[in-house]
């Protein structure tokens, strides 16, 4: 099993394989904003930001693993990329499933949302001891994080699945709590991680 986790670890933390893991998160963030066109076309200007979720989220994350690889931390987007990447990636994973139940077969497309945002969250955790925020990163991605559920849930800028839009309330209600227990999971990683002055 240690020889399983030094391997993992191993490509993991490998530089070529992150840059391949940059290209790869490039692409799915350019695809994501892509998705998120129709949308956005009929989105006020002023909530256009809030708008498309995931992708956001996996720009974060690029960003920072662009850092790691050039030697830097941008401390405040490794916040927003765990905690976003966290939300929004099971998030994603629940309403392409409960989808499926509500309005029948959601095809290869959904399934491969299903498993590509998956993936977003599974990185954002495999990369958990590259990490360098603080409390005061945490803070600020926080009222991000919550501020983004105000504006989709109650200015009305969520996603849009039609097939569940009668659940709205539920999926929000959802939504908050998943915010909060992805922050939980930030607070968690700042509170085990040896202090890091760099």
């Amino acid at each position: 099993m240690n020889l399983i986790i030094t391997q993992i670890k191993f490509l993991l933390f490998n530089r070529t394989f992150m840059w391949l893991l940059l290209i790869v998160n490039i692409v799915g963030t350019a695809y994501g904003y892509y998705w998120y066109k129709w949308q956005l076309e009929i989105t006020d200007p002023i909530f256009l930001i809030f708008v498309p979720d995931s992708p956001t989220a996996s720009l974060f994350f690029s960003i920072a693993l662009l850092g790691w690889l050039l030697g830097k931390h941008f401390k405040l987007i490794e916040a927003l990329a765990l905690i976003t990447l966290v939300k929004y990636g099971l998030w994603a994973v629940v309403m392409n499933i409960w989808t499926q139940f509500e309005a029948g077969p959601i095809g290869f497309v959904g399934w491969m949302l299903v498993v590509s945002h998956f993936a977003m969250a599974v990185q954002a955790v495999l990369y958990m001891s590259k990490y360098k925020f603080t409390w005061i990163h945490i803070l600020i991605a926080s009222i991000w994080t919550i501020h983004n559920d105000v504006i989709d849930y109650v200015f009305g800028q969520m996603p849009i699945y039609r097939s569940l839009s009668e659940h709205t309330q539920a999926i929000g209600y959802f939504t908050f709590w998943l915010s909060i227990a992805s922050i939980a999971l930030a607070i968690y990683v700042a509170n085990s991680s040896p202090v890091k002055k760099t």
